[in-house]
């Protein structure tokens, strides 16, 4: 059976007057017309990766043309249309996006780059949704430790990163784990540290402890060559400081020092440390 809104292989039926006719296997009883290119020599039988959708006459259709995003797919569509009952959006295929007001979040006008989710309608035709939230799911089989790829949809400084992880499943980044700087629509890795009651996740973006050490250590050496192998931290140093200064937590910074000190790379004070 044919999918609605997604990229699959299908197989030239016959070629008509009109166009191709393309159906999901050699012979296949059930065809519907390939719209769009013209240009593309086609031979029956021939194997073609086609996108499936409907038209303006809600009849199933498909194109040789990839969009931007299929269906539960997430990514930036720039807002080319404007109705009473929502907004038109550029996939860059034979018919433009739909979002519903009650999908878009306040502000929204034409120009506008927007991040949404794809799904399909009651109608079945492809519809966006800028509150990404509302459509995730908890993870399934979720282990922690287990490393995870997502697209951060949303950020709050103050409680931290929101991100669909394989464009499905409740992630989040907590405010404490952000030492490094991400941006929404930015694709991470992340490792999962929680399993939360209601199935959600959490993630951090920094490696394991054990791991993540000699990368701290790096970065103190690095910052110890650069001044002059001294730096004004320590134990002492403000957490807020640290981060900022060097993007790590108090607690990374002091098991970093205490690594290279026992190997005698620096000397502890109480307001700095030094390069030997």
């Amino acid at each position: 059976m044919f999918k609605l809104g997604c990229m699959q292989t299908a197989y030239v039926n016959r070629l008509t007057a009109y166009g191709a006719y393309i159906s999901e296997m050699p012979n296949g009883e059930k065809e519907i017309m390939l719209e769009g290119d013209k240009k593309t020599v086609l031979e029956v039988d021939m194997a073609v990766e086609v996108f499936v959708y409907q038209n303006k006459s809600d009849q199933m259709v498909a194109s040789l043309k990839r969009p931007l995003l299929c269906v539960d797919e997430i990514g930036w569509l720039k807002v080319v249309g404007k109705v009473k009952s929502g907004f038109f959006l550029d996939n860059q295929s034979e018919r433009d996006v739909f979002l519903p007001n009650d999908s878009a979040k306040r502000g929204v006008k034409i120009g506008d780059r927007v991040l949404v989710k794809i799904q399909l309608d009651d109608r079945k035709s492809l519809s966006a949704t800028m509150r990404i939230y509302d459509v995730l799911t908890a993870m399934a089989n979720a282990n922690i430790g287990d490393t995870v790829e997502g697209i951060v949809y949303d950020i709050k400084p103050d409680m931290g990163a929101f991100v669909a992880v394989s464009n499905q499943y409740h992630g989040f980044v907590p405010k404490h784990e952000l030492y490094r700087e991400i941006v929404e629509g930015a694709v991470i890795q992340a490792r999962i540290t929680k399993i939360r009651e209601d199935g959600k996740i959490n993630l951090s973006i920094r490696q394991k402890a054990s791991e993540q050490i000699h990368d701290d250590e790096s970065v103190i050496l690095s910052a110890l060559e650069k001044n002059n192998g001294l730096l004004d931290l320590s134990d002492n140093s403000d957490p807020d400081v640290i981060k900022s200064r060097l993007n790590m937590s108090k607690r990374a910074f002091k098991r970093a020092v205490g690594k290279l000190y026992k190997e005698g790379r620096i000397e502890l004070n109480t307001d700095c440390i030094k390069m030997k």
